[in-house]
């Protein structure tokens, strides 16, 4: 191992010997989630743009780590007493969460802030984390979590975070650290997934899966066709699309639009030109052969396939929109390709899902309609129905799940001196029935 701060590991032996210095750390010092909450803070308004690379999701990432963010989560999660390290009363007992222990984090290696979001949530909960941080991720993770160091002056949080590097193939190193923890959260494709909750972990660890997913947005007749508001949800559409440069889960990669009276053509030219905004104001910085050659081969087969079938996009592959018509979701290509698909009723789109959307972002004119969009979904198996321009808002429960009180234990605790308590009071009742008689 080096003294870095992302170490470089080459064996099971030093990865099980991480997680044990993780335990004995956690055993000696109690994590008070207000104090947590306090340096994830500092951390999320240090990571400044100006001194560090700006990365796919960082804006987000120093939204997350507010104060107000992290509080919410946690109260809603766990409670206002555990906030403050308080029991809850519950009836005659009381219940307190505590720490599972020792966490192992298998993030995806396209999304650069995802060791560092999946790692907050277990420590949170008090918890210990040990890290495995893909490859293409260590230069990226290695400088936030200096800046964690910075922020953590008096070593509460540092202690208890051991980030790992080693070679996807190595399964010794996989299985050494599955081994070594009380609980895990696996986020990939479903390869990476499947591979990761094979590992041998104890029977009593708590595994939380994150799994790959797929999201689309929707819009009524009424909000795409009015022209006093279009352009605005066409900004918020082209914001969602360019966050995390569509590699999320919760990324659009179509977006509906219910047919109706509005002219298309005044709709999809306002989407173009928010595209052309928001590239302006994001441009692409690098592009990766693979993708590009992706993004041409999209288009190409778009327009081949149907005589109908539009596309808007500039000569290089910085962003591209296929339009055409039907309910069918096509394969998502990403790097900013959006499909839009007039479709005749909203509700025939919800009846085709089969569970993998994730997501779906929305803007609807009528209340009730929405209300009954969004009880459709939720039996077809969609986790979060929220506004389009929100789809990216990182929140308890994701995918369906709480993402902190899953990594604690709730223990319930009813005091013995309670039944002491009742049987002093009964022979007290008893002794003034005799007397009294």
């Amino acid at each position: 191992m080096t003294t870095d701060l992302v170490y470089s590991i080459d064996s099971g032996e030093e990865i099980q010997h991480a997680a044990r210095e993780l335990r004995e750390t956690a055993h000696r010092v109690v994590a008070d989630p207000q104090q947590t909450i306090e340096i994830l803070d500092r951390w999320g308004t240090s990571l400044d743009s100006s001194q560090i690379p700006e990365v796919l999701g960082m804006p987000f990432l120093r939204l997350w780590l507010r104060r107000s963010t992290l509080e919410a989560l946690f109260t809603r999660e766990l409670g206002e007493e555990a906030l403050h390290s308080k029991w809850r009363q519950e009836g005659r007992s009381r219940l307190r969460p505590f720490p599972l222990g020792v966490i192992g984090h298998w993030p995806a290696g396209n999304i650069e802030i995802q060791p560092i979001l999946s790692m907050t949530c277990s420590l949170l909960g008090g918890n210990s984390c040990l890290v495995r941080v893909p490859a293409a991720l260590v230069g990226i993770t290695r400088i936030a979590v200096e800046k964690l160091a910075e922020a953590d002056g008096n070593q509460i949080l540092m202690p208890r975070i051991f980030m790992a590097s080693f070679h996807h193939s190595r399964r010794d190193i996989h299985e050494a650290m599955a081994r070594a923890v009380d609980g895990a959260m696996i986020w990939g494709d479903a390869d990476s997934v499947s591979q990761v909750r094979a590992l041998p972990f104890p029977h009593w660890a708590r595994v939380l899966v994150f799994g790959p997913r797929y999201s689309v947005a929707a819009m009524d007749a009424q909000t795409w066709g009015a022209h006093e508001v279009r352009s605005l949800w066409c900004q918020r559409i082209a914001r969602d699309v360019w966050q995390f440069d569509q590699k999320a889960c919760s990324s659009p990669q179509v977006l509906f639009l219910e047919r109706g009276e509005g002219e298309l053509a005044d709709f999809m030219k306002e989407l173009k030109q928010a595209f052309e905004a928001e590239n302006r104001a994001h441009p692409r910085q690098q592009v990766e052969p693979a993708l590009a050659s992706a993004i041409c081969q999209a288009r190409a087969s778009w327009l081949l396939s149907n005589c109908g079938n539009t596309a808007y996009f500039p000569a290089s592959p910085d962003w591209t929109i296929l339009q055409g018509t039907g309910i069918d979701i096509p394969k998502a290509t990403q790097g900013r390709t959006l499909t839009v698909l007039v479709v005749d009723d909203l509700f025939d789109l919800i009846a085709g899902f089969d569970g993998t959307i994730q997501t779906i972002g929305v803007a609807i004119c009528d209340q009730r309609k929405e209300d009954a969009l969004a009880q459709a979904a939720g039996h077809r198996g969609v986790d979060r129905i929220v506004k389009i321009g929100q789809m990216h808002v990182f929140g308890s429960p994701w995918d369906g799940t709480d993402l902190v009180r899953p990594l604690v234990r709730l223990v319930r605790q009813v005091r013995s001196s309670e039944e002491n308590r009742e049987h002093q009071n009964g022979r007290c009742a008893t002794l003034s029935r005799s007397i009294g008689s």
